[in-house]
């Protein structure tokens, strides 16, 4: 007997794809994802995400990559939305966003940043320009806000975005790996953070 193919609309499945896989690695981790877990939970033939993603690996990348965008439109959104706010709530603002969002998507947090993709596996070209321009972008606020005077003038603007990245990715990663439990201490840590790093004025 011919097995009948399931049928779904090529166009959208690649988004129903990379949902359905963000949630199976949400539930379980990495290891909880298979191209062919992936194909029995959205319906289709197991040969059908073969169509849009080569591998496991390029699956993976394809979800840091749409963590990466969304981070993209966290920055943007507060730099440009909520310009009635002083330049240091901004960033405040942006912190406290940057941290939940680690928080509440932490298998995509660790697709993005971590060694699944970046070190035992292979990043694709894409993923590699996204998370570049992230940073770049993220330069670029960093540049404004010290013109506006929130961070020090006597260091490079490079120097502030990666050192003021290194301590939200920090915080993240203690948060996500259990060693800060307490999920109501997140705000208060993050906010004591942003004081360390912001200029101090008189």
């Amino acid at each position: 007997m011919t097995e009948t193919k399931k049928p779904y609309h090529h166009g959208d499945l690649r988004e129903k794809l990379l949902s359905a896989a963000t949630n199976l690695i949400a539930d379980g981790g990495v290891d909880n994802l298979s191209i062919r877990k992936l194909a029995d939970k959205v319906g289709v033939s197991r040969t059908a995400p073969y169509h849009h993603f080569k591998d496991k690996n390029e699956l993976l990348c394809a979800i840091a990559e749409q963590g990466f965008y969304q981070q993209d439109q966290i920055v943007r959104a507060i730099s440009t939305q909520k310009t009635d706010l002083p330049a240091a709530e901004l960033f405040e603002e942006y912190v406290l966003t940057y941290i939940r969002f680690a928080n509440e998507n932490s298998e995509t947090y660790d697709l993005m940043y971590g060694r699944d993709i970046w070190k035992a596996g292979q990043p694709t070209k894409s993923l590699k320009a996204i998370s570049k321009n992230c940073f770049k972008l993220w330069l670029e606020w960093i540049t404004v806000l010290q013109t506006e005077g929130v961070f020090e003038s006597n260091h490079p603007p490079l120097r502030i975005a990666q050192s003021s990245w290194a301590a939200l990715h920090g915080l993240c990663r203690l948060f996500n790996d259990g060693v800060y439990i307490n999920q109501d201490d997140v705000d208060e840590i993050a906010k004591t953070t942003v004081e360390i790093l912001i200029k101090k004025t008189s």
